[in-house]
């Protein structure tokens, strides 16, 4: 009924867009998808002219339709504007506040809210899809206009007939639909119909196509339609692997920090665990099972999740929010007004910080140490393995401050549940190969990289570097630095982050002040946004490798 690209058809959570992919002139690559080389599994404006507006985070359509709704007016233009939300993306404050705003404009602007509920009520579908027959066809929107018309020009009941015919309209909304809310913002609600029938659902959109002002169309939808694997998993099926993946060598970061959070719950009572609608990718779902009274889910919503989370910090509950790391540069503002500002503590563990595979540039999380490392009074770790997770989420327990966890996707590479807990020295680093000459400062999830690569770059360089353990990134061991820098001409840092204002940069600026004369190498991220592909060939390509150790401390 649309027509992109003329017609701007913007989308929300990229996953949604399978479907408007193939039809837009990519189903010869579909097969490609998420795969390095491939196509995006989100919309990507460089990969079609049918992409009108990248999606990978989620809230973000209705304001940003809104901006090409005002720029279609500003030019005089005649396409319609089109933005396919989710009901999980309606849990974020973004998309309200672009609601709001909307139905101040009164531009054109289609707004479809795509509701993935479990079932579909037969008595209020029927109603409700008769309802929106009726709303939407033209011969009523006329006669709508003429009624409104005509008793505007009577002098003596105009107001009175007018607020009589809209009230009735909007009781019948409100009290058979549930879209008083959007017609109480300027919004002409229009469901929630059936949006399996793909008949009645032509017929509702070419009437739609041609209403001036802004409306909602509720639409019901199941997950998975179709297909009886989807339908009886959503959750497993709501993205396509790529690839098969490799085996891990034990249990993901993830599903650690869910059993580390249970063992402590069992002897610590002041803490709750919040998550933004990532309660199973964050690990979070036996801990939900098991304490549910200690669980939050605020939706996507990670503002919120952070601010409601202060509220919990000032009144003694120590809050551990669990949150990708690409997605908590949308709390920002929050963590440093809310938080900091007020010195309330929280545990910030970040899933998923670094290179995340074949979900490409959206989620990599390589900007969350620049980010933190900023701010005034943060403790930032990264553990380099399960066991180190376990004892820097009780020693972030123990100090009570605003502290960061930050972890990368998958293997947690050494994890013994019967192991005891240890609670670190806030600040101090680990020697794990004491060696000569040269130093490797290597940031968690590049311990294991450096490690496991010791003997060839001991090989390749003629003798044994030392390799330190940079638990903590924020702040550093100044001490075990100091004699760092004493004893050695070359330092090399590893970190799965940016290499602008990251640990890297940190270390150089500490050497700066104390005037060290060697050589600085920093291997991090480059001034860039990294394509997706397996993570493995990722780190090699950017540069996160035994072979640009070695080159490093070479000089080559």
């Amino acid at each position: 009924v649309f027509d992109a690209p003329s017609d701007k058809i913007i989308w929300d959570v990229g996953h949604q867009a399978y479907s408007h992919k193939i039809l837009t002139g990519r189903q010869s690559v579909f097969h490609t998808i998420r795969q390095e080389g491939g196509i995006s599994g989100f919309l990507k404006r460089s990969e079609s002219e049918h992409d009108a507006y990248g999606a990978g985070h989620s809230s973000t359509s209705i304001s940003a339709a809104l901006g090409f709704a005002h720029s279609r007016d500003i030019k005089k233009e005649n396409s319609r504007v089109v933005a396919i939300i989710g009901d999980g993306a309606m849990t974020n404050g973004l998309a309200y506040e672009a609601i709001n705003n909307l139905g101040f404009h009164k531009t054109q602007l289609t707004i479809i809210l795509n509701d993935n509920t479990k079932s579909i009520s037969n008595s209020v579908g029927a109603l409700s899809r008769y309802l929106s027959k009726i709303i939407t066809n033209p011969t009523y929107n006329r006669f709508r206009v003429f009624i409104w018309n005509f008793f505007g020009k009577l002098p003596f009941f105009k107001n009175k007939a007018k607020t009589l015919l809209k009230r009735t309209e909007g009781s019948l909304k409100n009290f058979l639909t549930p879209g008083g809310l959007f017609e109480e913002l300027g919004l002409r609600y229009i469901g929630p119909i059936d949006g399996h029938n793909i008949k009645d659902m032509i017929a509702l959109f070419k009437n739609v196509r041609n209403i001036n002002t802004p409306v909602l169309v509720h639409v019901l939808t199941k997950k998975g339609k179709n297909s009886d694997f989807a339908e009886d998993d959503s959750i497993k099926y709501y993205s396509l692997p790529g690839k098969k993946k490799e085996k891990k060598r034990t249990i993901s970061y993830s599903n650690v920090l869910g059993d580390i959070a249970i063992s402590a719950a069992e002897k610590h009572n002041d803490f709750v665990c919040i998550t933004a609608a990532m309660e199973i990718g964050t690990g979070l779902s036996k801990f939900k099972a098991k304490y549910p009274n200690r669980f939050i889910d605020v939706g996507i919503a990670e503002g919120h999740a952070a601010t409601y989370a202060s509220g919990l910090a000032a009144s003694e509950i120590v809050p551990i929010i669990a949150l990708y790391s690409t997605f908590s540069q949308r709390a920002y503002d929050n963590f440093v007004h809310d938080f900091l500002l007020q010195q309330l503590p929280f545990i910030l563990c970040l899933d998923r910080s670094g290179l995340v595979g074949e979900d490409g540039p959206t989620h990599h999380g390589i900007l969350d140490i620049a980010m933190f490392i900023s701010m005034p009074g943060v403790i930032i770790s990264a553990p380099k393995d399960g066991n180190e997770f376990r004892d820097l989420f009780y020693t972030a327990l123990k100090e009570k401050k605003a502290f960061v966890i930050r972890y990368p996707k998958g293997s947690s590479i050494l994890y013994d549940q019967s192991k005891n807990k240890k609670v670190l020295e806030v600040g101090k680093w680990e020697v794990l190969k004491k060696g000569e000459r040269a130093s490797i400062l290597a940031v968690g999830s590049m311990v294991d990289i450096a490690t496991t690569g010791y003997n060839q770059i001991r090989n390749e360089i003629g003798y044994s570097p030392t390799l330190i353990n940079a638990r903590f990134i924020k702040p550093i061991d100044t001490e075990m630095l100091d004699e760092i820098l004493s004893k050695n001409d070359i330092i090399v840092t590893m970190e799965e982050g940016s290499k602008i204002g990251g640990f890297g940069s940190f270390v150089l600026n500490y050497a700066n002040s104390v005037n060290y004369s060697g050589k600085i190498h920093i291997l991090g991220i480059d001034d860039k946004f990294i394509d997706q592909g397996p993570r493995k060939d990722l780190l090699k390509s950017c540069g996160l490798s035994v072979e640009s150790v070695i080159k490093s401390i070479l000089n080559e």
